[in-house]
Parts: C-alpha cells; sequence; structure tokens
C-alpha cells in the first residue's frame, strides 16, 4: 500500500461509471445476474415459496389427524406429506433463508460492494432451486420419500422406501453443495471483505453469528454428506453399510445423521438470535448490553452444539456413560443459550423500548423459544426422555424450538428489513394482524402437543382410535394451523399487494446505527464508496457518514476500468490489503448448476450415460468458469482508491481470498473424510469380527500409493517455489510430473483391495475400505487435474512468477491430500491386520 497525492475528481462521472459496471442485466438475461442484491432476493423469495408448500402439507397433516379414523389421506400419502413436510422446512426453508438474508445484507452490513465470490453465490442459488423443485416435484408423481425426514434405515434402505429415498438422497445432497458454497462465500467476505477500520470487535453481531453459522455447516453438513454416500451406495449397488446380516449397523446412520441433525438446530437458531441482535438495540435506542458476552455465548453455543448429537439415541441401548455424558452436554448449552437472551432482555430494560412490528415479532419468537428451551431441558434428561421419545411431546417441543427460534423472527426480520428491498415499509396494522394471529395460532396448535404427546400419541401415525382421549387435543391443533396458516397468509399479502404504486419512503425509517442502512434499494453496488469504520453503530457515532458514502467521499468511488471491485482487507484489524476485481453477469453459473444438478437427477433413475455426460459438462463448464473469471493477470499492478492511497489489484498465498476458499473447502471436505473414517472405526469396534474372515488390500499397495501421493505433493510445492523464482521451465516438469504420479497413486490405491479380491457386497469391511480407497483416489485425481490446470495456465502465459495464485491453493489442496492419502492407507492397510 503506497499513498499518493489524490487528483482532482468528477464524482457524477464517477457515479456513473459505477452505475454502468454494477447494472442489472435486462429483458431475460436478468436471469444470469450474480449482483449480491438480486441473487439474495431470488433465494429468499424460492425459500418462501417452499415454506409456503411445507405450510400447505403441514395443513393437510393436521386436516388428516383432526379427527378420529380421517381417511382423508391413506396411509402412504399420509407417509409422503409427512416426510416431505419436515424435509423442505428443515432443508429448502430454515436454513437457506439465512443465506439468502446474509447473501442479501452482508456486503451494505460489512461496508463492501460485493461479496468475494458472486458467481458462486449465483451458483449456490440455482442449485437450490433446481435440487429443491426436484424434492417438492416428487410429490406430484406419487414418488416423495416417505420413511420420515430423518429416513432411518433399514425403513428407508428397503423396497419399500422405493425411489422416494433416492430422491431424498441425491437431491437433498445436491441442494447441501449450496449449502457449502453459501458458506465458502460468507466466511472469506466476514473475514477479508469488511471495511477499512472494521475490527473484529467492531464486526456487526450479525456478522459474527454468520460466521459462527458458516464455520458449524463446515463441520456439520459433511457427516450428513458422507451418510448420503453410504446410505445411496447400499440401495444403488448392495453396499451393506446398514445390513447386520453382512456386518453392518443401521446405528451408523443415526450417528451420522444427528452429528448434523442437532448442529443443524442451532445454524437454524443462531442467525434467528442474529436477526434479534440487530433489531432489539434499533428499537431501545441503544447499543447492544454486552457484546463480548453474546459473542462469546454464541461460539459457545456453536462449540455444544456439536456434542449434543446422542441425546437423539438416548433409547438405542447406549452405555449408560454415554447416557450421562450427553445428557450433561444437553443441559450445558442452555447456559450460553440464556446467556443471550438475558443479554436482549438487559438491553430492552436498558433503554426505550418503541414496540413496532419488527419488534413485536422478536419478542414473541423469544417467548415461544423460551418454552422451546424448558422442555428441551426435559428431553435432555435420560428418564424423561425414554418416556416422551417418538411421541407428539417432541413434536410440540421441535417447533417451539424451531418456529419461535426460527420462524418468528425471520418475519421480524422482513418487517425490519423491507424498506431495503422495497424501498418503503410494509403496513403496520397488517403486520400487528398478522403477528396476534400466528402467535395466537401457533400455541393453539403446538402446545396441546404436549399433552398429546404425553397421553402417548406417537408420531408419525396417520390415524387413531377414537376412545383413547387423543380427538379432542388433536382437534384444537387443527383449528390453531387454520389461524397460524391465515396470520402467515396476511403476511403474503402485505409483501404481495399492500405497497404497489405508492411512493419510496426514506432509506433509514427505524434510524438504526448500523452499516447496511447506507445502502440505496434502487443501486446495485453494497455502498457508493467504502468507508472507514470507527465504532459498532457508525450511523449513531459518525456523524454525516451516509451523505459523505453516498456522495462517493470515501474509498474506491469509481470504476474507471470497467470492472466491478472490492477492497480486501487484513482479517483482525481490517486494514486495506487489495482491490479484488470480483465477477460478474455470466451465464457459467446456470450452466454449471443444470449439469451437476442432471448428475443427481439421472443417478436417481439409474440414467448412468446421462449422468457421465452431465458429469463431464460440469467438469468443463467449472474449467471455463475458473480459466476466464479467476486470476486474472491485471493491467497494472495498483490503482489509487482514494485519500492517497494505491493498493495492489493481485495478490496470492494467505492475502488472497482464493487461498481462504480453497482452506475452508477443504476443511469442509475434510469433515466428511473424517466422518467415512469414523466410519470404519465404529464398524470395528462395535463387531468382535470385524472383517468377518476376509482378507484386506495388505501393506504394499497401500504404502506405494502413499509413496506417489507424497511425490505429487512434493512436486506442487517444489513447482510453487521454483515459479517464484523464475525457473518456468522446471515449475512446469514439476507440474507434469506431478500429475502423472497423482495417477499413478490413484491406480495404486485401487489395486490394493482389487488384487486381493475384496467384494464390497459381501460384507461391511471390504464396502468402507473400498469407500475409502475410491474417496482418496478420486481427491488424488482431483489434485492431478489441477496440476495440469496450473500447467496449462503457465504455458498459455496466464500463470507466471509474480501472478502465481493458482500454485499457492494448489499446493495448500495438496497439503490436504496428503493428510487424506496418510489417514486413509495407514487405516485400511494396518487396521486391523497390525494389531
Amino acid at each position: 500500500m503506497s499513498a499518493q497525492p489524490e487528483p482532482r475528481r468528477d464524482k457524477a462521472t464517477e457515479e456513473a461509471q459505477l452505475r454502468a459496471v454494477w447494472a442489472k442485466p435486462k429483458g431475460w438475461r436478468y436471469w444470469t445476474s450474480v449482483n449480491n442484491a438480486q441473487v439474495g432476493l431470488w433465494y429468499g423469495a424460492t425459500a418462501f415459496a417452499f415454506m409456503l408448500f411445507a405450510g400447505l402439507l403441514g395443513l393437510l397433516i393436521r386436516a388428516q389427524l383432526a379427527v378420529p379414523q380421517n381417511d382423508l389421506l391413506s396411509a402412504e400419502t399420509y407417509n409422503q406429506v409427512y416426510t416431505l413436510h419436515g424435509t423442505v422446512m428443515m432443508f429448502l426453508f430454515a436454513v437457506p433463508i439465512f443465506e439468502a438474508v446474509a447473501i442479501f445484507l452482508l456486503p451494505p452490513m460489512l461496508g463492501a460492494r460485493e461479496l468475494p465470490f458472486p458467481r458462486l453465490g449465483a451458483f449456490g442459488f440455482w442449485s437450490f432451486l433446481i435440487g429443491g423443485v426436484f424434492v417438492c416435484g416428487s410429490i406430484f408423481f406419487g414418488a416423495a420419500p416417505n420413511s420420515g425426514w430423518f429416513m432411518y434405515p433399514p425403513l428407508a434402505t428397503s423396497e419399500q422406501a422405493g425411489i422416494g429415498a433416492d430422491i431424498w438422497l441425491l437431491g437433498l445432497s445436491f441442494i447441501e453443495v449450496a449449502s457449502l458454497a453459501a458458506a465458502v462465500e460468507l466466511i472469506v467476505g466476514i473475514m477479508k471483505c469488511r471495511a477499512p477500520g472494521m475490527r473484529v470487535n467492531l464486526m456487526p453481531l450479525f456478522a459474527w453469528y454468520l460466521l459462527i453459522v458458516a464455520g458449524m455447516i463446515l463441520f456439520a453438513f459433511p457427516p450428513l454428506i458422507a451418510g448420503d454416500l453410504l446410505f445411496e451406495l447400499q440401495r444403488m449397488f448392495d453396499w451393506p453399510f446398514f445390513d447386520p446380516a453382512r456386518g453392518g449397523d443401521p446405528l451408523l446412520w443415526q450417528h451420522l445423521f444427528w452429528i448434523f441433525g442437532h448442529p443443524e438446530v442451532y445454524i437454524i437458531f443462531l442467525p434467528a438470535i442474529a436477526l434479534l441482535a440487530m433489531i432489539v438495540p434499533t428499537f431501545a435506542r441503544r447499543p447492544i448490553v454486552g457484546y463480548s458476552w453474546i459473542v462469546l455465548a454464541a461460539v459457545g453455543t456453536g462449540f455444544l452444539s456439536f456434542g449434543l448429537w446422542v441425546h437423539h439415541m438416548f433409547a438405542t441401548g447406549l452405555p449408560q456413560i454415554s447416557l450421562a455424558f450427553f445428557s450433561a452436554a444437553s443441559e450445558a448449552v442452555a447456559i450460553p443459550t440464556a446467556v443471550q437472551i438475558f443479554v436482549f432482555i438487559a438491553t430492552m430494560l436498558a433503554g426505550r423500548v418503541i414496540f413496532s412490528t419488527p419488534m413485536l415479532f422478536a419478542m414473541g419468537g423469544i417467548a415461544i423459544f423460551v418454552m422451546g428451551g424448558l422442555t428441551g431441558v426435559m428431553v435432555a434428561l435420560v428418564p424423561f426422555d425414554w418416556q416422551a421419545h417418538d411421541t407428539y411431546f417432541v413434536v410440540a417441543h421441535l417447533h417451539y424450538v424451531l418456529i419461535g427460534g426460527m420462524l418468528f423472527p425471520v418475519f421480524a426480520g422482513l418487517y425490519y428489513y423491507y424498506p431495503l428491498i422495497g424501498g418503503r415499509r410494509m403496513s403496520d396494522r397488517v403486520g400487528r394482524f398478522a403477528f396476534w394471529l400466528m402467535f395466537a395460532g401457533f400455541n393453539i396448535t403446538f402446545f396441546p402437543m404436549h399433552l398429546t404427546g404425553l397421553r402417548g400419541m406417537p408420531r408419525r401415525v396417520y390415524t387413531y382410535p377414537a376412545d383413547i382421549g387423543w380427538d379432542w387435543l388433536n382437534l384444537i391443533s387443527t383449528m390453531g394451523a387454520v389461524v397460524l396458516g391465515i396470520g402467515m397468509f396476511a403476511v403474503v399479502m402485505d409483501v404481495t399487494l399492500h405497497r404497489r404504486g405508492k411512493p419510496r419512503g426514506e432509506v433509514n425509517p427505524w434510524n438504526a446505527g448500523t452499516l447496511e442502512w447506507i445502502s440505496e434499494p434502487e443501486e446495485n453496488w453494497g455502498v457508493r464508496s467504502i468507508p472507514r469504520i470507527e465504532s459498532r453503530y457508525p450511523l449513531w457515532d459518525q456523524e454525516s457518514l451516509a451523505k459523505q458514502v453516498n456522495a462517493g467521499d470515501w474509498y474506491l468511488p469509481d470504476a474507471k476500468e470497467g470492472r466491478r471491485e472490492t477492497l480486501v482487507t487484513s482479517v483482525l484489524d481490517a486494514e486495506p490489503e487489495q482491490v479484488l476485481r470480483v465477477g460478474g453477469t455470466s451465464y457459467v453459473t446456470i450452466i454449471s448448476a443444470l449439469a451437476l444438478g442432471t448428475v443427481f437427477v439421472a443417478l436417481t433413475f439409474k440414467w448412468w450415460i446421462v449422468s457421465l455426460i452431465s458429469g463431464l459438462a460440469f467438469m468443463a463448464a467449472l474449467l471455463w468458469w475458473l480459466w476466464t473469471g479467476t486470476g486474472d493477470i491485471p493491467e497494472k499492478d495498483e490503482k489509487d482508491i482514494g485519500h492517497g492511497i494505491s493498493l495492489p489489484l493481485y495478490a496470492s498465498g494467505v492475502k488472497s481470498v482464493g487461498w481462504w476458499a480453497m482452506f475452508i473447502t477443504m476443511t469442509g471436505d475434510g469433515t466428511a473424510f473424517a466422518s467415512l473414517t469414523f466410519g470404519y472405526f465404529f464398524f470395528w469396534t462395535v463387531h468382535e469380527d470385524f472383517t468377518g474372515g476376509i482378507a484386506g488390500p495388505g501393506m504394499f499397495w497401500p504404502m506405494v500409493a502413499l509413496a506417489l501421493f507424497a511425490l505429487s505433493w512434493a512436486a506442487a510445492l517444489g513447482a510453487r517455489e521454483v515459479n517464484r523464482r523464475r525457473k518456468l521451465a522446471m515449475a512446469r516438469i514439476l507440474l507434469g510430473c506431478g500429475a502423472l504420479t497423482s495417477i499413478a497413486g490413484c491406480a495404486a490405491a485401487l489395486a490394493g483391495p482389487f488384487t486381493t479380491g475384496m467384494n464390497p457386497t459381501a460384507h461391511v469391511y471390504p464396502a468402507i475400505v473400498w469407500t475409502l480407497v475410491i474417496w482418496a483416489a478420486l481427491h488424488g485425481a482431483a489434485g492431478g487435474i489441477m496440476q495440469l490446470y496450473c500447467l496449462a495456465r503457465s504455458l498459455a502465459g496466464r500463470l507466471t512468477h509474480r501472478h502465481d495464485m493458482e500454485l499457492h491453493n494448489i499446493a495448500l489442496y495438496w497439503h490436504f491430500m496428503l493428510v487424506t492419502a496418510l489417514v486413509t492407507f495407514a487405516v485400511v492397510g494396518l487396521f486391523p491386520e497390525a494389531l
């Protein structure tokens, strides 16, 4: 970074340049946009549409259970409706709605023009849309999943599950790609694209919460993806991971699912609390009380949430020490959760609360969540859980936590942030009417379910006899569901109809203090110019900041080169490091999502050729995306960003956002690999004869594969170092040799189980060995392709000794790959044979 005198500026010309560069496409090309404002709105609208669809399914459930011996729905149809209701609410609304809010809000909230990978965000949206339509559409063909939203084997692995189980497994695996893509973008954006001066202790609480949640996604979603992989290998190829007759165990699925499933509750809850953390200070007219405490409590909640999964399995016959440990952990998580609730109460008591519509929804959500938390403490106690397990008491608890902890805060956020979406406030009259209908309807619906459950009504039953005392409670719940539905419909009408033709209102009608309220709804950039931040509530504490930002008085006020740009800052202190050029409008996001989606759909129907062709099309689109959209060599070394500061236009290594994206992606990948390794040792520990008398792959081929992968790792590191020293020919030789040794390593890895005749359908031992070996081989092949890609860029003059971002990223990948290879071949080659 260097300082230079600031020349005279024509602000009108600068603004026109920015508006032209950031303009959204017109006509049908509008759908190729990658702007955070458009993608965030698409994401949010789609998630709300899925929520309404799931709500209609919920009303069908309540209509079926309204009276005893009802024949409105058949048992099969009810099972599909029930499964899809839970699936859509959990996977297609609860998590994606916060990804949508984050994509829309974070750039202006962080004082950035855009998140660092806008095309990745758009790709995630199209993946989410395609996967969601595929899963939801199955019910109209009688092919929806029917085994419950947690798909327990052996029911879900049986023929009775039908193609619906494959749709669930493959459709949701595709949707999880969107969640992981969003997590990568959010983490890098929050860590590296904050406004100058926005140190980590000045970040808005919303950003803190989203950073924690995105990190949780990296550790929670991959175990489910690993479980889906094992599940689909059994359904598609008869590999017996969950078949006890061939050494498998259905409990492995429960472990992998709930390692995801319980953190998922907090992945849903914490962003909702993040919305409340923005709303409560605004309407209490004072900064949040205990900023540091709420951040530490959020971190603690996220950390503890990964130690709770077994409390869903108290009735499976686990050892007593496990029951005691996980019961204590389940009780302990109430402490940081309570800290967050008390912080909000203290803020309201210390301020002068304005009871606006957003505040009504916020306080209603807190009240309902506290009730759900109390019943959560009850089911965390093993003796009570044994009584209430799989009854409607658990259904009531789940909905009190998720709807109180998520849905009401989402509606609070909708009313609070709608001025940034539509340029005007929503109707207070309609909002208050909707709130009271929803609050009353929710409690009328779900509170009686506690009593229904205590009277012994099990979950997932589609009808019941008339003489056991459940009928009147179910009828009350159904009436309440109708009231709740009317309240939600009122909000939908408010969004779609009420304000048409009305003039725009003021930009910041609530007089909020955080930076996102600088944003102008009609513009496509996050902020007009990027300011220097000095407090947690800059609009309250920095006089005239909004006018200065919108007048272009701060950093990066122009787009003279015709490129979309934002600032990259340091992780801790947010000091400017680079001007980052981000990707613009492109078809490649849609093409990539369609190709990858076709792979999953084709696998569902076992269309192998279609799946192969689509996979190749996806790889081609991905390579084109990377070749044309990343690592461009700029036309000059530095750019003047104003105030006498010039920053580099190119960065590699740890200062590069690409390096961070690779690190975060491989962290999630490593979590999936750890989950598969957990499966290997799970089978080893639960069976006296883990191998079933079957010979393993031996030590020779695994050690050869490890040595070859180590050579490829060394070649990647060597290429990076000699390229830096301008020895381009040697770097290219090393990249070519690295790719060849990687391919040889893949062959050696597969040779182990192949030459010893390990049949993956005969027993779980060869099946899990083949799974780990194939995982390592596929990652080795990916590493080889990356080395060839770097070689091609070097030959094309797109990779030089100074512009070597790709080499740093590939070297980082190979660090992870070497660990994967070391663990894989040590495990399959040494255990249990070496003991």
